[in-house]
């Protein structure tokens, strides 16, 4: 795994708004008394979504005041895993998995459409920094190869003109419909088959 750094851009000051603030105090009161700090990835995760996608210093400190913990210990949760953003991303995070299902069903041709439409580098904001895209492992959608996801909905059954036509529309600011490109419902079997004995009339 690679070292994870903060933005070397960082705001002042960070807290919850009030329906994060809800939300929070909702997921805290779950736990036993003196087991809150359980409750460490949801929080961060509530801040990620506040905050544009991305966690700065200031709200790890603000969790870690929150939840009466040490700062060390939630910035360690924070760096560790990696669905938690440390450096702004963008209002849309395109995340392309290139693992072996993917890989062998076209995922290259939604990395090549990432770079044509978003920027040339993983992890790079677009020119108008509303987006960014990167590759990354499985998204367990592996039936529905080639997939990607933008914030926190699957794109799936999809190709390069596919991608670049969804990849237009968040670029304007729209949220395009989320799901199967190819009409499927969930990871429905193709052409009304219901059993493997179908195939032969596939």
């Amino acid at each position: 795994m690679s070292l994870r750094r903060p933005s070397k851009d960082q705001p002042e000051n960070f807290e919850f708004n009030s329906s994060s603030l809800e939300a929070a105090k909702s997921i805290v009161a779950q736990y036993p008394e003196g087991k809150q700090q359980s409750g460490v990835m949801a929080l961060l995760y509530i801040a990620q979504r506040q905050n544009n996608n991305w966690i700065p210093l200031a709200a790890i400190k603000y969790i870690a005041k929150f939840l009466d913990m040490p700062y060390i210990k939630v910035y360690e949760v924070a760096t560790f895993y990696t669905m938690y953003n440390l450096s702004p991303v963008g209002k849309f995070f395109v995340q392309v998995c290139t693992t072996t299902p993917c890989m062998i069903r076209g995922a290259n041709k939604l990395v090549e459409a990432c770079k044509e439409k978003i920027s040339e580098n993983e992890s790079e904001l677009s020119s108008d920094k509303n987006c960014s895209w990167m590759e990354v492992e499985c998204l367990g959608a592996c039936v529905n190869a080639p997939m990607m996801q933008i914030n926190d909905d699957y794109y799936e059954d999809l190709d390069k003109e596919k991608t670049l036509k969804i990849l237009d529309k968040i670029l304007k600011g729209e949220n395009p419909k989320s799901g199967s490109y190819r009409g499927r419902v969930n990871n429905e079997p193709e052409n009304g088959r219901k059993t493997l004995m179908d195939l032969k009339n596939a």
